[in-house]
């Protein structure tokens, strides 16, 4: 999907493990609007790998990786 990618949303999962990253964000997703981008603060090293698998999964769009103030960000579309 093509679209603004601007996170409408962050959610700061720094300092949790895996699996808490990603179910916090599945827990988020359903109040975003679809099209809205969620950004995920997660600095455990697993974060990498679950949160494009869990869009796959999913059927959501995994947008991108970056690192905002030094911590690692995913960015998350919701498309369902």
């Amino acid at each position: 999907m093509t679209g603004p990618t601007d996170p409408v949303e962050v959610l700061d999962c720094r300092g949790q493990r895996c699996p808490l990253p990603v179910i916090a964000a599945a827990r988020h997703m359903p109040e975003l609007p679809v099209g809205a981008v969620l950004r995920v603060l997660a600095d455990d090293p697993a974060a990498a790998l679950d949160f494009p698998a869990w869009c796959r999964m999913r059927g959501q769009e995994f947008v991108a990786a970056t690192t905002l103030d030094g911590s690692p960000a995913y960015d998350l579309r919701r498309l369902q």
